[in-house]
């Protein structure tokens, strides 16, 4: 039998002031991309957008060293997706008394890394032989 081993770490950022559109733009350069290229790219881009993103990749890696003891060369980010947020929502005072609405949009960003050096699936069949044989048995366990 195969059980799940966790291979995975992410980083959420909720509420960042910026449209989700914007944010996609940076999000779909980088996914799928190891961690070093990530934050080259990150860093030589001009876009606003770029900031708050590399902050969330660095976060997400210090929670794979920490939670999975996970070495930075071995990380690829394997999901990165930007949902949209509330507006707020202001009032700009104009001429004769009157107000203009204006819309700031937020957006929620998540970065999930995996470790590609990670066997994904722990084969608990051979670990059963081995405590079998022990035993004396001499049978395999398909």
């Amino acid at each position: 039998m195969l059980n799940k081993r966790t291979t995975e770490v992410y980083a959420l950022g909720q509420h960042i002031s910026m449209s989700a559109h914007k944010a996609r733009r940076v999000i779909d350069q980088i996914r799928g991309r190891s961690y070093e290229e990530t934050l080259m790219i990150l860093e030589l881009m001009p876009y606003r957008a770029c900031y708050p993103i590399f902050k969330l990749v660095y976060s997400a890696a210090a929670n794979a060293s920490s939670n999975m003891g996970s070495n930075e060369a071995n990380l690829v980010i394997s999901k990165a997706e930007v949902n949209k947020g509330t507006i707020m929502k202001r009032l700009k005072p104009q001429a004769r008394g009157r107000s203009f609405a204006i819309q700031k949009p937020t957006c929620h960003i998540t970065i999930v890394m995996k470790d590609i050096s990670l066997d994904e699936y722990i084969d608990t069949d051979s670990i059963a032989w081995s405590q079998n044989k022990k035993k004396g048995y001499n049978y395999v366990v398909l």
